[in-house]
This record gives structure tokens, C-alpha cells and sequence, in this order.
């Protein structure tokens, strides 16, 4: 269970406050602890810290960056079960879930304790005329500076250690601002990173809310801003002036089913169950859309709508719930409310639909218009929609008419159609043969349009985290 309370973390020590905020267990709506809220001032502290940070941690050797996050991936091993459970409550994601969750966290912490030791330049050819003769060039990545972090709701843990790990291993202290609905992961992974020898001021963990998380978006001494969240980041990136930022906002993905898969059914629409309806969809590359081959259609939605009819939903803590709560009541009502609009405009519901409280059935429609906002925007929630399509022509058209653009999947046993599909689809990634939920913590993982701009993945934020210095040296 969780403790009673948890303090924030300012310039690496924890510190208590006489305000406290109320995280609530997601399923049952009772309070499930209280965290420490940062007293006026501690924002300014925070970033002085970090800033004073920059040359020590820039000195903190590669060996020594790597022992830490190594420290960090074995104490999240010993804590398995308790960061789980918190979770579980704070998220209310199904515990199964939340155990793989853990598992991701451990493992990014690993490849970025790879990583730190491997952080390398490369010698340039200079000599490219006669006049070049003796010039050599090379390279090597430093640290850019202390940086700012802005993570959301619906990956507490992972979200954060796809910024967290990478900072340490690049050698720049952060400030991190977690989402005040899931602060928990966070402030413990900030307790683990207390236990190691981190210079002082590497690291501070901030339970604020937007409003007061301004410094973190505009203060020019930060020299990069890492937001994963909706698609308020353009405006944070507007505000952010000089210094290097990089989004991830989301998107509606998409998945197409190509008419060869007639013997793979039972594959697909166990992976199109998993990528829709996996943490109730509140996840930014959920599968919202799949297109089916007509020859397969009927087959497939008939299929698809028992096999969501029989998806447990309940209590996130009991290991056989697949389906638990949406993050509050108002995300639930507004996911109904699409729903309902869609249906209006022609949409037919295949089945779910139905709202309590914060739980939403698992839902599939058809038919639904193609400016519905259950077609085009990011429904972030326990929802897919269906629709058949021809010629593979057609089906990349529909997934390329949107303004995201993260990820897309596709199965198909033809290798033409996969390569056709890796060049037309307007997507950060394509996933071939499994959904777009497909994610793996050392890959390239970013999106195109209002979908954001720069990659994560520890190796790729590592780069942003960093730049490179030149040096050129004439033969005397």
C-alpha cells in the first residue's frame, strides 16, 4: 500500500511542506495518500540548483552516470511490487499492466546505463582539396545544461524514465514536474535517485500544477524542455524562446488489415484488443482506427465486437480485470459525449458505449462521419473505430487523412505492401505485423504533424540532451 504521505524532492533532498495535495485511488475515488506541494520559492531553488549542477555533473564521469542508473534499475527490482501497486491506485491501470510497466522502467533505466558509457564522437576526413592537406577534425558530445521535464498521467513511471534516464546518463541535471493526478512513481523514483551520489542539484522532483510550472517552460538558464502531453505543448514550445524543445502530443493511430490475413485472424484481433483497449486507451499511440480489407471485414468486426464483449472491467487491483477506469470522471464524460455525437451524425455502435462514473465499456463503432472527433482527434480512451477499405491505396489515404501523425500498423504478408505502407504513411513509425501500440524503450519514438517533434528512446534523447563540439587540428 502506499504511505501516508510523500515529500517532494528539491536539489536531491526531500522536503516537506504544510500544503498538502490529494492523490486519489482512480477506481474507488477515495484518497489514496497526500504529496507535498513545493512552498513559493522552491521552483526558483530548484532551477538555481540545477544550474549550479552543470559543471559538476558535466564532471560526474560516464563509469560513475552509469553506476547510478545501474543503482536505480536494481532498487527498482527490490521495490517491484510497491512501485506496482502505486500504479495500480494512483493511475488505476490493471495490475498486470502495472507490473509490465515496472518491467519497461527497469529496462530503460539499463539501456541508458548502457548507454552512458558509450557516449562517443568521430573523426572527420578534412583533407577534401590540396589546400586541406593536414587538417583532421573530430567530434564529441557534452552535456547541454540543466534541462526542465513535464511528463503526463498515463505512464507515471516509463514517461518519466524516458526523460529521467537519459538526463543522467548525458550528465544534465533536471527539473521534473510530474502529473499532479500520478505524482507517485515519480517521487519515489526521486527517493531512489536520493540513495545514490548524484552531485547536489542534479535532480529535483516538483508536485505543481500548470500554473505554477511557468519557470520550467520559460526560464532561459534551461536549456531544453522535454513535454509529453497534449496538445497545449505548441503553446509551451511558443513560450519555451531559445532553448531546445521536444514534444510528444499524441495522435488517433491507425491500423490496417490487408486482405491477405484471412489465416492470421486470431492473431490480429487479439493484438487489435490489446492496442485499442489496453489501459482503457489512455495511451498516445492506441489503436483508434482500423481499416480492414473488404474481403474480411465482416468476418473481422464480427469477431472483434465478441471477443471486446467478453473483456473483464473493474477493479484494477484484481489480476483478472483487462478493462479499468478512465484517469477521472470528466475524461470518461467527454469520450461519452464524442460517442454520442458520432453516433448522431451516423454512426453505429458495434457495441459499448456506456458510461459509470469513470468506467466506459469498451466501445467499437462503425460509419462514423469523417469529420467526427472520434475520426479526428485523439480519443485517449477505451474506444476504436472501424471501417473497410479496397485497394491499399484507399486504406493509407484514410490513416494519412488526420493531423497526427505518431505511429500506424499494418499486417500483411506481402513485403511489397509492407515497404509501400513504410513510404506513403505520414507516421514518426510504422509498425508492420503488430499494432502501432508496439513500443520499445531503446527505439526511435517520436511523430510528425501535430503529433510533436523530436524522438525518444534512450539513445535519441541522449543526442537532444547533448551537443557537439568540434575540434580542428592542423598537422604543424
Amino acid at each position: 500500500m502506499l504511505e501516508k504521505t510523500y515529500p517532494y524532492y528539491l536539489a536531491n533532498q526531500p522536503q516537506t511542506s504544510k500544503t498538502m495535495m490529494e492523490v486519489y485511488d482512480k477506481y474507488s475515488g477515495k484518497v489514496a495518500t497526500r504529496v507535498a506541494v513545493p512552498d513559493e520559492g522552491a521552483t526558483e531553488k530548484a532551477i538555481k540548483a540545477a544550474v549550479k549542477a552543470t559543471g559538476p555533473m558535466k564532471d560526474f564521469r560516464p563509469w560513475a552516470r552509469q553506476a547510478v542508473l545501474q543503482h536505480c534499475a536494481r532498487r527498482f527490482e527490490e521495490r517491484r511490487d510497491e512501485l506496482a501497486m502505486a500504479l495500480c491506485i494512483e493511475a488505476g491501470k490493471p495490475i498486470k499492466d502495472s507490473a509490465g510497466e515496472v518491467t519497461r522502467l527497469i529496462e530503460t533505466f539499463r539501456i541508458a546505463a548502457e548507454e552512458a558509457v558509450r557516449i562517443n564522437g568521430e573523426t572527420l576526413n578534412l583533407e577534401l582539396a590540396s589546400r586541406l592537406d593536414g587538417y583532421h577534425g573530430y567530434t564529441k558530445r557534452v552535456p547541454l545544461g540543466s534541462v526542465s521535464f513535464i511528463t503526463p498521467f498515463n505512464f507515471p513511471l516509463n514517461l518519466v524514465a524516458h526523460k529521467v534516464a537519459p538526463a543522467i546518463a548525458a550528465g544534465c541535471p533536471f527539473v521534473l514536474k510530474p502529473s499532479e493526478k500520478t505524482p507517485i512513481g515519480a517521487l519515489i523514483i526521486g527517493e531512489i535517485l536520493a540513495e545514490t551520489d548524484l552531485p547536489k542539484g542534479a535532480f529535483s522532483v516538483l508536485t505543481l500544477d500548470g500554473k505554477h510550472a511557468t519557470p520550467l517552460v520559460e526560464d532561459p538558464r534551461l536549456k531544453l524542455l522535454s513535454f509529453t502531453g497534449g496538445q497545449i505543448g505548441w503553446d509551451l514550445k511558443a513560450r519555451a524562446g531559445h532553448k531546445k524543445v521536444t514534444l510528444e502530443l499524441g495522435g488517433n493511430a491507425a491500423c490496417i488489415i490487408d486482405g491477405d490475413q484471412q489465416p492470421h485472424l486470431d492473431r490480429v484481433i487479439e493484438r487489435l484488443i490489446f492496442g485499442a483497449f489496453y489501459q482503457s486507451g489512455q495511451s498516445c499511440i492506441s489503436v483508434q482506427r482500423i481499416y480492414a480489407h473488404a474481403s474480411l471485414y465482416d468476418e473481422l468486426k464480427k469477431r472483434l465486437v465478441d471477443a471486446v464483449k467478453k473483456l473483464k472491467a473493474g477493479d484494477p487491483k484484481k489480476k483478472d480485470v483487462f478493462l479499468g477506469p478512465m484517469i477521472d470522471e470528466a475524461a470518461a464524460e467527454r469520450l461519452e459525449g464524442w460517442i454520442k455525437e458520432a453516433q448522431k451524425a451516423g454512426g453505429k455502435i458495434l457495441c459499448g458505449g456506456k458510461r459509470k462514473g469513470n468506467m466506459l465499456d469498451a466501445t467499437l463503432m462503425e460509419n462514423a462521419p469523417d469529420d467526427a472527433k472520434v475520426n479526428r482527434m485523439e480519443v485517449f480512451g477505451p474506444f476504436a473505430l472501424l471501417a473497410p477499405f479496397k485497394q491499399l491505396d484507399d486504406a493509407i489515404a484514410m490513416v494519412n487523412h488526420s493531423d497526427y501523425g505518431l505511429q500506424a500498423g499494418i499486417f500483411t504478408d506481402s513485403l511489397a505492401h509492407a515497404m509501400r505502407a513504410w513510404n506513403e504513411l505520414e507516421q514518426g513509425g510504422v509498425v508492420v505485423n503488430d499494432v502501432p501500440s508496439f513500443r520499445v524503450d531503446n527505439m526511435p519514438y517520436g511523430g510528425v504533424k501535430l503529433s510533436g517533434m523530436g524522438r525518444e528512446g534512450v539513445r535519441y534523447a541522449i543526442e537532444d540532451m547533448t551537443e557537439i563540439r568540434l575540434m580542428v587540428m592542423r598537422e604543424s
